[in-house]
């Protein structure tokens, strides 16, 4: 079981007391969202930190001041973690969150409001091996354990957030319509600019070919890494040891196959599939 001295439980799930308390979960529960509000929700390893890089400068039309001299989660804070209630009133509209929340636990002026989300999904492979990497180099989580104890406890659900699959399947099977946005990690990889033209329709906004061509070049994974307001680089070693692994390690899909062995990957799998079959959900790595 999870140490009592790291995690809290909200709901059943874990979540890491570093950067949770009661006090910020009762922030998030009675949190009022604004109808101009944009949401990125996202299960943990997911590409949230690469959103927090993109989405100000499509709101902003490419200024990149902001992502250059604030830190990332002063400016796309974490709605549900610690910070929140010192930062969020700063924003300026519209304002800009991230949320590792399942839907039902949102807050209950989110169901109500015109507040967009944009939900991204990554391979859940990649995500566990991600993962993996950053309880070895984050001094606030528990030991992983091998590779494979890991994996049980991820496909058990005993990891951050709960189980992958429970996750996406509450942000998929929603009423918020036109609200909301699916994006995959993948997308982002493969058809950067693409990903920022979907995303810039769906907020509104335009932008000219020449502005996105430079916020495309700066949201490129290897550019981003170097920028020190978003590559965690600002925390304390005792705290992230990056010497351990690097917070922002590879940005790439597929890495899980230098992870998992042939049976490994087959007992993943099968749970997966289980648990999805009947959601209607398919995802682009299914067919790998």
């Amino acid at each position: 079981m999870a140490s009592e001295d790291l995690y809290l439980y909200f709901h059943g799930l874990l979540l890491p007391k570093i950067v949770h308390s009661e006090d910020s979960l009762n922030y998030f529960r009675t949190f009022r969202v604004q109808d101009d509000d944009v949401f990125v929700i996202s299960y943990p390893k997911s590409g949230t930190t690469w959103m927090q890089e993109i989405v100000p400068l499509l709101l902003n039309g490419g200024d990149f001041t902001p992502v250059e001299s604030i830190p990332n989660w002063d400016r796309v804070p974490w709605l549900e973690e610690t910070r929140a209630v010192l930062v969020m009133d700063k924003l300026r509209a519209p304002r800009t969150m991230v949320s590792h929340m399942l839907y039902h636990l949102m807050p209950s002026t989110f169901s109500s409001s015109k507040a967009k989300v944009i939900y991204i999904a990554r391979n859940p492979k990649d995500v566990l091996v991600s993962s993996f990497y950053f309880h070895q180099m984050a001094s606030f989580l528990d030991d992983p354990g091998t590779f494979e104890e890991f994996m049980d406890k991820f496909l058990a659900g005993q990891v951050l957030f709960g189980k992958w699959t429970d996750h996406v399947k509450s942000w998929r099977n929603t009423d918020l319509g036109d609200r909301i946005l699916y994006i995959t990690y993948e997308e982002l990889i493969q058809d950067l600019r693409g990903a920022l033209e979907r995303m810039l329709r769906f907020l509104g906004r335009q932008m000219s070919e020449e502005a996105l061509d430079r916020v495309t070049e700066h949201c490129l994974f290897k550019n981003m890494k170097n920028n020190n307001m978003s590559n965690y680089s600002l925390v304390p070693q005792e705290v992230m040891d990056s010497s351990k692994s690097a917070f922002l390690r590879k940005g790439i899909a597929g890495d899980w196959k230098n992870h998992f062995s042939p049976e490994l990957e087959a007992k993943f799998n099968e749970v997966i599939r289980k648990e999805m079959e009947e959601s209607g959900i398919s995802f682009p790595w299914d067919e790998e």
